[in-house]
């Protein structure tokens, strides 16, 4: 099992697979979490690491009560291929 972990200093959800460190940026506003870009490594695409990075990230904003709005392009295709994230939109 992956685990995205939050690193609340740098402000950034991480993923770290093969010794690489896939993320998602984010701004905070109230208890929402903006995401701003998500970066992998070339070492680690085309294997499904950003969508798992996503998906642990919106994981933990839901558990936290928190909503999204997805300035990055990539969670925003992501919530839009994948309509039970939705409700999370802010």
């Amino acid at each position: 099992m992956t685990n995205v972990i939050d690193n609340k200093e740098e402000q950034r959800f991480e993923l770290e697979v093969d010794g690489h460190t896939a993320f998602a940026a984010y701004d905070k506003d109230g208890d929402i979490v903006v995401f701003t870009h998500t970066v992998a490594p070339t070492e680690l695409r085309g294997q499904g690491v950003g969508s798992r990075l996503v998906e642990g990230a919106l994981s933990q904003v839901r558990a936290a009560g928190g909503r999204v709005r997805p300035l990055c392009t990539f969670v925003a295709g992501y919530i839009a291929q994948h309509p039970q994230w939705g409700d999370l939109r802010a």
